[in-house]
């Protein structure tokens, strides 16, 4: 893919998107870029999945139920009691059958940019860490240290990333944690241990 066909997913995201998730579509897509320099990954490969890795995003929490099951996706009963969290696989749909994607590392790190998954290759790991230290988010705790960490050690920074999203999640309500979630924090975890 080149810049031109970039150029054009753009232009159709901006009309879909409203101003602030555009611009963290492409803060994610320039962060993915930025990871894929520093850990050896293709540059064009991480800003296509960047820049798609939300493409869902313009559906509210409730049709995205209607969503999966209008595209045939398994819904767990967590995704149903937190629609918010299935954009990332309504995405994945919409990204293979709207935008003519094939690749399937690209379409596995937007279906699993918001939950991570035990085991996951370096395009996913860098998705799941360019969604969280983008320059535009600004809330979350240990922000820039994670930051830093992403351009020194990518899983130490995936770890960090998965014990505050763990954390605050059962801060908010046990169970609040996607099963998914739990499992890849579980995982790496271990990994690091």
């Amino acid at each position: 893919m080149d810049f031109s066909e970039f150029s054009a997913i753009e232009d159709k995201l901006k009309k879909e998107l409203d101003t602030a998730r555009y611009r963290h579509t492409l803060g994610v897509a320039h962060t993915a870029v930025c990871l894929a320099m520093k850990y050896g990954y293709d540059i064009n490969k991480a800003y296509l999945t960047g820049l798609l890795h939300d493409c869902a995003k313009a559906y509210k929490s409730k049709e995205q139920v209607s969503l999966a099951e209008k595209f045939g996706l398994e819904v767990s009963e967590a995704e149903k009691a937190h629609p918010q969290i299935l954009h990332a696989k309504t995405g994945a749909y919409i990204a293979k059958n709207t935008y003519g994607i094939k690749d399937e590392d690209v379409l596995n790190a937007i279906r699993y940019h918001t939950t991570g998954k035990p085991g996951m290759n370096l395009l996913e790991k860098i998705i799941y860490v360019a969604d969280y230290i983008e320059p535009n988010r600004t809330v979350m705790s240990r922000l820039d240290v994670i930051r830093k960490t992403a351009f020194e050690d990518l899983d130490a920074a995936l770890l960090m990333i998965l014990e505050d999203t763990v954390s605050y999640l059962n801060t908010k309500s046990p169970d609040n944690v996607d099963e998914m979630t739990e499992k890849t924090y579980e995982y790496y975890l271990k990994e690091r241990t």
